[in-house]
């Protein structure tokens, strides 16, 4: 007999074994009971979660000889031939490859002939957002007034792709990502049938890797059968779906937030030696410190163990929620340029050991780092103190030892060195360090762009730009300012998507990268200075006071 997957295997047959999914069920079977069901249904819902198999069990309940509560029987004529495929009026249609006009006017003569065996003729369509316009078109008619012998039951996971048309004309049912225990639940089942031994640490990761898909689950269970050995425990998962030991991340997430650059190292080395996939490892290093986050936060996590659960608690009492923050956007940033880089292992070093030289001066608001900066002064040692000594004394084989005074010097030298770090970061502070300067690049090219929109033939945009200016506000964001102020048909011209995109895509040409478009009306602002310079100016005459305004 040929070798059938676990998912197939252990498919629901009746709406009672479908998990999860109890408020959909509980209706169709209601329906069915009572002798309602519509002529056309659509199903909704993440991979994995039922909704082909509720659809074939929804076709044979409805055709089921020997229907009991809106169940099919599973035994007569019509169901065992449903189940074996040979019954001709239940058909299963995938649009992802059969999404043309043809297919659906195939259909379309189809309907007009009465069921062979059935009582009803049932069209189960697949992924039905694939089909293209004309065939939604063509299905419209027939989908909306279907003979009495025929049932549509679609299926999706996009319905957002669907036109409006098409979802009016169906009962539409959305089918819930399955809960971690309902999934951990029908693995023990299946596992019983199949005399699988596996731990509840094991069934507790599938569950959170299946991400709410019962199909998932089932295929990760499979996987870790494949080797012929029946015992699943927790480190045969991980090693099968490519989860690297907790050992490795937790070593060098602790090596980052401890700024430990020889730990770091070491840790990285031992990665790289292994040959793990840095783009992987790099995501679970995301992921644990999103997990730390997750945990300081409400002091709960699913998928560590109580050894691993200790050292999380151990690492988020000496952490602040901030720093993590900051520090899973780091990680990200680094993820982002690996993706375009052909030297990943070479980027991925240097990138942790940046992480770790950030050092005490790196991270945190300017107060802390002051502060910081001060308690180290207070101690007589700075944080780069002994760096500097070694640096200072050099080889001691080829000088003389270093007497007290020269000892004194040295850290007199660092302690002016730090006086002056403090009042440059105080002075940064006061002086708002952190606005931001534009490259003045979008500002200089603005007239370039206006007159680009003007030699593709975008005549209307273009005079309703003329007399602006482009500002960087961020470095994401370029503002249009209006000087004279914009008018409701200026802005109506301006807000039309076509426009937006064609004024964004000259601008990110302009930027080097891609920029978001905002419009300011500014000649309020003006008018305002302008009245406050008139009143100061007044002022001034009244009083016979010398007037200048100096911009």
């Amino acid at each position: 007999m040929a070798y059938t997957a676990l998912y197939r295997k252990f498919r629901p047959m009746t709406f009672s074994e479908m998990v999860g999914q109890e408020h959909i069920t509980r209706t169709l079977k209601n329906q069915i009971i009572a002798n309602r069901v519509g002529h056309a249904y659509l199903f909704n819902g993440g991979r994995g979660t039922g909704k082909t198999s509720s659809a074939k069990i929804l076709a044979r309940a409805i055709n089921c000889l020997n229907p009991k509560d809106g169940e099919p029987c599973n035994e007569c004529e019509i169901c065992k031939a449903a189940i074996n495929g040979s019954l001709t009026d239940i058909v299963e249609m995938d649009a992802a490859s059969n999404n043309s006009v043809e297919d659906i006017r195939a259909i379309r003569e189809e309907v007009n002939f009465l069921p062979t065996k059935a009582k009803y003729r049932v069209y189960i369509i697949d992924e039905v957002h694939m089909l293209s316009t004309g065939a939604f078109n063509a299905l419209l008619k027939t989908l909306e007034e279907p003979p009495e012998h025929v049932k549509f039951i679609l299926a999706t996971t996009e319905p957002q792709k669907l036109p409006a048309t098409i979802l009016s004309r169906c009962q539409r049912f959305d089918f819930k990502r399955i809960q971690n225990e309902d999934i951990k639940k029908r693995l023990k089942i299946v596992c019983e049938e199949s005399n699988i031994e596996i731990t509840e640490g094991a069934l507790n990761i599938i569950s959170i890797l299946a991400e709410g898909a019962m199909r998932d689950a089932l295929s990760i269970l499979e996987r870790c059968v494949q080797d012929g050995e029946n015992n699943i425990d927790e480190d045969k998962i991980k090693e099968l779906v490519g989860i690297p030991k907790m050992e490795f991340v937790e070593g060098i997430i602790n090596s980052i937030l401890e700024y430990n650059i020889n730990q770091a190292i070491n840790c990285t080395n031992d990665i790289l030696n292994q040959g793990k996939d840095l783009d992987n490892f790099l995501w679970e290093m995301i992921k644990y410190v999103k997990d730390l986050l997750v945990y300081k936060s409400c002091k709960k996590l699913d998928i560590y163990t109580e050894n691993e659960i200790k050292k999380i608690e151990e690492i988020t009492s000496k952490i602040s929620s901030e720093r993590l923050v900051k520090l899973i956007y780091d990680l990200s940033e680094l993820q982002n340029e690996m993706k375009w880089s052909t030297q990943k292992s070479i980027l991925f070093q240097a990138g942790i050991i940046k992480l770790c030289y950030l050092g005490i001066t790196g991270e945190g608001s300017i107060e802390e780092r002051v502060q910081k900066i001060e308690e180290y002064l207070k101690s007589g040692i700075n944080i780069n103190a002994n760096q500097n000594l070694k640096t200072e004394i050099g080889n001691t084989s080829n000088t003389e030892p270093i007497n007290d005074s020269q000892e004194n010097t040295i850290y007199s030298e660092i302690k002016m060195q730090n006086t002056n770090n403090i009042n440059q970061l105080k002075t940064t502070k006061n002086t708002k360090a952190n606005t931001f300067i534009g490259t003045g690049k979008v500002e200089k090219d603005w007239p370039k762009i206006l007159n680009d929109l003007k030699q593709n033939g975008k005549i209307v945009l273009y005079t309703n730009l003329l007399n602006t200016k482009a500002v960087e506000l961020n470095d994401m964001t370029v503002a249009i300012q209006f000087p004279k102020g914009m008018t409701s048909f200026c802005k109506t011209i301006l807000d039309k998507q076509e426009n937006m995109r064609e004024i964004s895509k000259l601008v990110s040409l302009s930027c080097g990268k891609e920029m978001q478009i905002k419009y300011m009306d500014v000649s309020n602002n003006i008018n305002m200075k302008k009245n406050i310079e008139d009143d100061i100016k007044k002022l001034a005459d009244n009083s016979d006071i010398p007037f200048n305004i100096i911009d």
